[in-house]
């Protein structure tokens, strides 16, 4: 869904920072449903409603497309899909900007394979460090499962920005990633099915499965997507870098996430290191997912 004119009158960067705040909101808001729905059935429900919402709003002439568009849309929905469950699964027990910051290792060496100079090893270097100083303390009860996890997710994430960009070069707008949305729930429903039909019981869980898929699909993406006409993909990136800190900001207020003073010098490097890498790149910076 693109926000509507009015938005053109905000400033891009600070569209880019709502959109953060959109979409880690929505991450807490479901770890906060986890108990309830499970973290595959607040994943189902999530990728359909959005679909769905979506679907109804762009209305895409479905039956112009060509083979090439059909498979690019499946393809962003199998990434989507994948990348959305093993995030969910991660944070149920990772704190959310743990997490985060563990997963933006997949773009951030996506980033360093699109470059060539040395400046980006020591980039690399301080990345690396910052995701080996959160799995070394041994007094965290913070489990290496869990990590794994949400590095795995930080692959598919950047398997979702090679994806979504052969997707925008496929289709013009946003028609496929309604599509691609919808694939996603596809595939989700055999593991999600069970913990999503708990909303038949209580109707009450639909608002914050909604909220999720409004907050952390539907509109980050709309602004990310007004703000990229506007700013350059470099500013986009190094903007993104706040990704992580933003995660924590709202693992704090909504869950109560404190995080230790080790864990936020972790955040820090991380964040830092994709900062420079953002800003030494000649090459497009990846769009944000739809985590």
């Amino acid at each position: 869904m693109t926000p509507d004119r009015g938005l053109s009158r905000v400033p891009a960067p600070l569209l880019v920072l709502v959109a953060i705040t959109s979409v880690q909101c929505g991450s807490a808001v479901a770890r906060g449903v986890f108990d309830e729905l499970g973290a595959a059935g607040i994943t189902l429900l999530r990728l359909a409603l959005a679909a769905a919402l979506l679907l109804v709003v762009l209305r895409p002439r479905l039956r112009a497309w060509s083979a090439d568009a059909w498979r690019a849309a499946a393809v962003l929905g199998v990434v989507m899909a994948s990348m959305n469950l093993v995030f969910y699964l991660s944070i149920r027990t990772v704190p959310l900007g743990v997490a985060v910051t563990v997963e933006f290792i997949g773009p951030l060496l996506l980033a360093l394979a699109q470059t060539r100079r040395l400046l980006d090893l020591l980039w690399a270097l301080l990345a690396g460090a910052g995701v080996v100083l959160l799995g070394a303390d041994t007094t965290s009860d913070i489990p290496i499962s869990g990590l794994a996890l949400a590095l795995l997710a930080g692959l598919f994430w950047a398997g979702y920005i090679l994806a979504s960009a052969h997707l925008g070069r496929t289709l013009p707008g946003t028609d496929g990633l309604a599509v691609a949305l919808a694939v996603g729930a596809l595939l989700v429903l055999p593991f999600g099915a069970a913990g999503a039909s708990e909303i038949v019981h209580r109707p009450s869980l639909l608002l914050p499965a909604f909220a999720v898929a409004v907050l952390s699909s539907v509109l980050s993406y709309g602004l990310e997507l007004t703000a990229l006409r506007r700013i350059p993909t470099r500013v986009f990136g190094i903007l993104m870098s706040l990704e992580p800190a933003g995660a924590a900001v709202a693992g704090l207020l909504i869950l109560d996430q404190a995080l230790a003073s080790r864990e936020i010098a972790a955040l820090v490097m991380v964040s830092v290191a994709s900062a420079g890498v953002t800003l030494a790149r000649r090459t497009p910076a990846p769009v944000q997912p739809l985590e």
